[in-house]
């Protein structure tokens, strides 16, 4: 079962954001619609992005984020030596099984977001070199980030999946509700 905010919890601001987070997260979803799981990995352009990768990928950085801001490790731990494993499914993953790990995720993320005391509530950024040192992001700054995150790869999904049989968004979200676009 997907998560979706209803209309009347978007009228505050964490049930907005919670609605952009799953709209970007919709988009995703939909660019799998229909394919294999080798059309689903498949690269058709230069790029090593595949949308079964973009899904693996989305769906672990949302789990780590928020495992942050609950204080505790990601799941996975990522490093140079195994960055790129995020973008490629293995081990007997396949779409449904990212699918559904993105489900549950994504539940935790918004049970989150609904429970935590304020937005205004800090964590502190990992210790990247590419964060400031000792630096403290808002629970907001969480919600953003995971919009932009998967609003920038829900980007790259509509680019692969029209490369791979043309659908666009459109058609997908026609696709999607039974009916037909254009």
């Amino acid at each position: 079962m997907v998560t979706h905010v209803r209309a009347e919890e978007q009228g505050d601001e964490r049930g907005a954001l919670l609605a952009f987070i799953e709209e970007q997260r919709s988009g995703i979803r939909r660019s799998l619609l229909g394919l294999t799981e080798e059309q689903a990995a498949s690269r058709p352009s230069t790029s090593e992005l595949s949308l079964s990768g973009l899904l693996k990928h989305v769906a672990e950085v949302e789990q780590g984020w928020v495992a942050r801001a609950k204080g505790e490790s990601p799941a996975v731990k990522r490093d140079e030596s195994n960055w790129h494993e995020c973008f490629v499914l293995a081990d007997g993953e396949t779409v449904a099984s990212q699918l559904a790990y993105w489900e549950k995720v994504a539940a935790e993320t918004d049970e989150f977001l609904r429970a935590v005391p304020s937005l205004d509530d800090t964590f502190a950024l990992p210790n990247d070199p590419w964060f400031p040192p000792e630096a403290r992001v808002s629970m907001r700054w969480l919600a953003l980030h995971l919009i932009r995150e998967t609003a920038r790869h829900a980007g790259h999904a509509d680019i692969i999946r029209e490369s791979l049989d043309g659908k666009t968004a459109f058609e997908l979200v026609a696709q999607e509700q039974g009916t037909s676009w254009g």
